[in-house]
């Protein structure tokens, strides 16, 4: 569960130094409008890097991602983990059982579907591999987790020609901007030439929030006035795009309840301008999703996916539900990889997912994951 580079990528002193400019240069976010959509963005003062850093050992850059993981998952561990781990401990494998642990993972919003089949394997397992004690069917429970994680289980496309184009959709309040700002960092400290696109022009705010952003990471921004055509919007970012020879464009789009029918269309449009001007397929299309809206989430990608073809899933917010059963649902019920996962409100707290470390984390599995050498 860490970042997967794209591009070429700077020297670690480079990154390093940006790190630190970056961090000494912000030291407020500017107050949100009425009505803006709440953020799980950078706050307050950011941490202070060390004076001095020498390039981290991809090993320990990896440890460090899995600790933020971890700390990030605290609440859906105590929530969801725990009484799960509470249930199988120390307990004959009996009907009983299998009926307090299909209620737990329904409260921890696997939703039905998902905790009615989870359930089904593991008693289907228990009979055939003659499993009566619960601590072993416990780790058979993580192996079906992981299954399901898996099932459908894809990083971010590797680019084949540039700009590489990821277009953002969702309804307010999922934390679009917060992934584009974290995106957007992700790749110039891959050495990237990224630019934004404020596709937003509904919502109060929207525009001079990613130029806060843009501002803040160092990128360039396309934006038009308060209203207007957000397919204008597109047709000059991907232009723009061309013209500034830019490895990456990240489109915002405005944040709408997916039961508006003609904002959707309106989204459709958007879709089918940068389609046209690129000459090809976007590179990704990312429904974000907030994690703490629970089942909800699941009709947002089903309608969303009406409208546009999603490629696959940013889930925000993790760290503020005791629900993480959603991802599970999400992997289950829909045939979208959760491709991105926000843990917190640090640059690098949007990590690339992946279905083992994920598990791992849950379920405190740490020396598995980073001790395999």
């Amino acid at each position: 569960m860490f970042w997967k580079k794209l591009f070429g990528g700077k020297k670690e002193s480079e990154q390093v130094k940006e790190k630190v400019e970056l961090e000494q240069e912000v030291k407020e976010d500017p107050e949100e409008e009425p009505g803006e959509e709440p953020r799980d963005e950078p706050k307050g003062r950011l941490q202070k890097a060390p004076k001095e850093e020498l390039p981290e050992d991809p090993k320990e850059k990896e440890r460090g991602f899995f600790k933020r993981l971890v700390s990030g998952l605290e609440k859906t561990k105590q929530g969801f983990v725990d009484k799960v781990e509470g249930i199988m401990t120390g307990r004959k494998v009996d009907e009983e059982l299998f009926e307090e642990l299909e209620e737990a993972l329904i409260q921890a919003d696997c939703g039905v579907e998902t905790s009615v089949y989870l359930v089904d394997q593991l008693r289907e397992r228990s009979r055939a591999e003659k499993i009566t004690e619960s601590e072993k069917l416990k780790e058979v429970l993580v192996e079906e987790i992981v299954a399901i994680l898996q099932k459908n289980a894809a990083p971010l496309q590797t680019p084949q020609e540039t700009p590489y184009v990821i277009m953002v959709v969702g309804v307010n309040g999922a934390g679009k901007t917060t992934t584009i700002g974290k995106l957007a960092y992700r790749f110039k400290q891959e050495g990237a030439r990224v630019l934004l696109a404020a596709g937003d022009t509904f919502r109060a705010g929207a525009i001079e929030q990613l130029e806060v952003w843009a501002n803040r990471v160092g990128v360039d921004l396309i934006k038009h006035k308060e209203g207007s055509d957000p397919a204008a919007v597109a047709y000059d970012a991907v232009n723009a795009a061309k013209a500034r020879k830019t490895d990456v464009l990240i489109l915002d789009t405005a944040g709408r309840l997916q039961t508006k029918v003609n904002l959707m269309a309106e989204l459709g449009k958007v879709h089918r301008v940068v389609q046209r001007e690129l000459g090809r397929d976007l590179d990704e299309i990312l429904l974000v999703v907030d994690a703490t809206t629970g089942q909800n989430a699941i009709s947002q990608a089903k309608t969303f996916g009406e409208a546009v073809p999603i490629t696959g899933i940013a889930l925000t917010k993790l760290d503020g539900t005791a629900k993480g059963g959603i991802v599970l649902a999400i992997a289950n019920e829909l045939d979208l990889a959760v491709k991105l996962v926000g843990v917190g409100e640090q640059y690098e707290d949007l990590q690339d997912f992946d279905p083992n470390t994920f598990a791992n984390a849950l379920f405190g599995r740490q020396e598995k994951t980073l001790d395999k050498a």
